[in-house]
């Protein structure tokens, strides 16, 4: 894997923990007239990988919450972008089965005819986002036209995960015209909701309040959604597993000694310990998936407590990504405004690919739409 040692520089504009610039470079530079690759090397896309529904959703997010001044003069305007991502992810849905597959090759053939679990969830989310917030009024239709497409067949879906993007998508769903007042929407969502608190009833612990015997990945998911239908649906048992199981996660990957952010890494997690030593979580690749996700969730603990202690730390997870980590190393790349894909025991990881830039832009635009209750 190559890696090497950046240097710390400051993105394009701007950029602050509190206000950051959004910087979108990177995001065009690996997209093209299909939609965005998954992988770079370095920081060209690698076409040998081809594109996936998983950050064609993620784009697509981003783009419909793209302000006009925030894309490159020269370059596609928001709209274009949403049209891009948006066809992608729409054509992703089998018009047969009504599943959204997932992995498409570089010669735009799909490549399975199914996509995973959480491939289903993004999809879903990616397209009520759309249908509740895009600018134009076709997007917003083709958006809501595919999601009640694909909707059904995710019911039986039986993820953890999964069911925490399907009740993100839910949540979104419920501020369009059509989801408002749709009592089987809110309905459905509850039914997500209950599955992921009888999963985490079933584990949870007082030294270990979460899902699962293992810490995996895109963790903060799982107490954002339960943070956010805690609010939608005003249900104080929700609101408290997802800001029990949150302050824990945070805990658990907060340096000792210097508080900075220490993310779980992928080569092991963070496994309950069963025996008299506890084992200690990996250290080791840490991804910029999981910040992104901890911004996410400190935020939606914010708007459930007004608590702007969860600001500060949202703060502090954006910090990783500028070089309060572990190597004291930033993972934003100067000349291309580009996130790096994660921190290694010794370098960051020099490669630039789709999952690692989209969180970092995410990031940043969940901490600009924060910033005057931070200010204030």
């Amino acid at each position: 894997m190559p890696t090497t040692q950046v240097q710390p520089g400051a993105a394009r504009g701007e950029t602050t923990m509190t206000n950051p610039a959004i910087d979108i470079r990177q995001m065009l530079t690996l997209t093209d007239d299909t939609g965005i690759f998954q992988h770079a090397r370095l920081a060209l896309p690698d076409p040998n990988h081809g594109y996936c529904v998983d950050d064609n959703a993620r784009a697509l997010i981003i783009a419909v919450r793209l302000r006009p001044d925030e894309h490159p003069a020269g370059t596609p305007g928001v709209e274009a972008l949403i049209n891009r991502y948006l066809t992608f992810v729409a054509y992703a849905i089998d018009p047969e089965t009504h599943r959204v597959r997932n992995f498409m090759g570089y010669e735009r053939r799909w490549l399975e005819p199914v996509g995973s679990n959480d491939a289903q969830g993004r999809a879903l989310w990616s397209l009520a986002v759309t249908a509740s917030e895009a600018p134009l009024a076709h997007q917003r239709a083709l958006a809501g036209k595919a999601f009640l497409e694909a909707l059904p067949t995710t019911h039986a879906l039986d993820s953890l995960r999964t069911w925490a993007f399907l009740t993100l998508a839910l949540d979104a769903w419920t501020r369009t015209p059509m989801g408002q007042d749709d009592t089987v929407t809110q309905q459905r969502l509850a039914h997500h909701v209950d599955q992921l608190t009888r999963a985490y009833q079933a584990y949870q612990v007082p030294d270990w309040p979460w899902w699962e015997p293992t810490v995996t990945y895109d963790n903060a998911r799982l107490p954002l959604a339960m943070l956010r239908a805690g609010q939608l649906l005003r249900r104080d048992e929700y609101t408290a597993i997802g800001l029990a199981s949150l302050t824990w996660l945070m805990h658990i990957q907060t340096h000792p000694d210097t508080g900075h952010l220490r993310i779980i890494g992928n080569d092991g997690w963070y496994s309950r310990s069963t025996g008299a030593a506890p084992t200690p979580p990996a250290r080791f690749d840490q991804q910029p998936l999981e910040a992104a996700a901890l911004i996410d969730a400190c935020a939606a603990a914010y708007d459930a407590t007004q608590d702007r202690a969860w600001l500060a730390h949202a703060e502090r997870c954006l910090g990783w990504f500028h070089g309060q980590n572990d190597l004291a190393i930033p993972l934003i790349h100067p000349e291309t405004g580009g996130c790096q894909d994660g921190l290694t025991p010794t370098a960051v990881n020099q490669n630039q690919g789709a999952e690692s830039v989209l969180s970092y832009v995410m990031s940043c635009q969940t901490m600009r739409r924060y910033a005057p209750r931070r200010r204030g």
